[in-house]
C-alpha cells in the first residue's frame, strides 16, 4: 500500500565550514551582523523533505508516492526519480519559475544555516488529495504554506491518516494555526527546537498536546533519539551511534522514512520510531542527503 509524501524537491547546494559559527558571531554585535565563511568544499545533491522521505522509504522497500512541484529546471530530478523507480503522478511541473534551492552551510559541530528558495514550491497547491484505496497513510512535510493547509485538510476529508511534520515552516503558522493542524493530524512530529515553538505558540506542552485524539507525538533529539509522547506519557527511544559524522544534511527526512515505513506496516510507534533512528545513524555517515544505501536484511525489514 502507497504512503503519500506531501512536501518539497528541492536541489541542495552543500558546503562545509571548517570551523565553528558560534566563534565567528559576536552575540552582542548581532544587530550589526555582517560575516563571511569560507566555505572549501561545495556539492550539489538531491533534496527537499518530499524527495529525502521518499528516497528513505523507496530504501526500506515500501511504496512512497511524493506529492510536490519542480521547476522548469527539474527534468534532472524527474529522471532521478524514474532511476529510482520512484512514481511521479503527483509531482508538478511548473514551466514559469525555478525548482526550489536551498544553500546549505555546515560547521564543524554540525550547525546548519540554510537559505532557501521556494521556487515552484510555492505552487504545491494546485496539486489535489482525493481518497484513494491504495493510499493507507501520509505526511505533510514542509512546503508552501497554501500546500500544507490544503493538503492537511483533503487528508482529513478523505480519511488518510498523516503525521503532520512542520519542520523548517512551522514559523508561517501562528497559535491558531498549528492547533488546527494538530487536531486534523493522526501524529506530529518535531525536532527539539521545533517542539518549544510549537508549545510556546500553541500555549501548551508536548505532554499535553498528545493528551487527545493524537496516536502520538515524536520530538526528535539528534544523536540522543527521540522522545515518544503518548496520552501524556513520555518515552525515550535511545539514539543509535553512527559509524562516522560525516554530513547532518537529510537525517531527519531519513528518520521519518523509516518511521512511515514503521507506520505503514502497522508496528506500533515507539518500534516505527526505533528504526527511523537507525536509518538517520545511517545517513549521516555518507554526504548528501540521497546517497545512502540500506541493507534491509541486517535491519530486519
Amino acid at each position: 500500500m502507497s504512503v503519500l509524501i506531501c512536501g518539497s524537491l528541492a536541489f541542495d547546494t552543500i558546503t562545509a565550514f571548517p570551523g565553528r559559527f558560534a566563534q565567528q558571531i559576536l552575540p552582542e554585535q548581532v544587530h550589526i551582523l555582517n560575516v563571511s565563511f569560507l566555505v572549501p568544499t561545495l556539492r550539489k545533491e538531491f533534496g527537499g523533505c518530499a524527495g529525502n522521505i521518499g528516497y528513505s522509504l523507496q530504501q526500506l522497500g515500501g511504496e512512497p508516492l511524493v506529492m510536490a512541484a519542480l521547476g522548469k529546471d527539474g527534468a534532472l530530478y524527474r529522471n532521478h526519480f524514474e532511476q529510482l523507480g520512484m512514481s511521479l503522478k503527483h509531482v508538478l511541473t511548473v514551466e514559469d519559475d525555478y525548482t526550489a534551492q536551498a544553500m546549505i552551510i555546515t560547521d564543524q559541530d554540525n550547525n546548519q544555516i540554510t537559505a532557501f528558495h521556494p521556487g515552484a514550491m510555492g505552487q504545491a497547491h494546485q496539486l489535489k488529495i482525493e481518497a484513494d484505496p491504495s493510499v493507507t497513510l501520509a505526511i505533510v512535510a514542509p512546503d508552501g504554506r497554501d500546500a500544507m493547509v490544503q493538503h492537511a485538510e483533503q487528508l482529513r476529508a478523505a480519511n488518510i491518516p498523516f503525521v503532520f511534520d512542520p519542520g523548517q515552516g512551522l514559523p508561517m503558522f501562528d497559535g491558531a494555526d498549528l492547533k488546527r493542524f494538530i487536531s486534523q493530524a493522526t501524529w506530529v512530529a518535531v525536532n527539539d527546537y521545533e517542539g518549544k515553538l510549537l508549545a510556546d505558540r500553541t500555549g501548551s506542552s508536548l505532554a499535553e498536546l498528545s493528551k487527545s485524539h493524537l496516536q502520538g507525538l515524536i520530538e526528535t533529539l539528534g544523536a540522543d533519539g527521540c522522545n515518544v509522547y503518548i496520552q501524556g506519557v513520555k518515552t525515550h527511544v535511545p539514539g543509535v551511534k553512527a559509524e562516522a559524522v560525516i554530513d547532518p544534511t537529510g537525517c531527519g527526512d531519513a528518520f521519518r522514512g523509516g518511521l512511515l515505513y514503521g507506520l505503514s506496516q502497522g508496528w506500533d510507534l515507539v518500534k516505527a520510531v526505533a528504526l527511523g533512528n537507525r536509518i538517520g545513524a545511517i545517513k549521516i555517515a555518507v554526504a548528501g542527503p540521497q546517497n545512502y544505501t540500506l541493507d534491509r536484511a541486517a535491519l530486519g525489514v
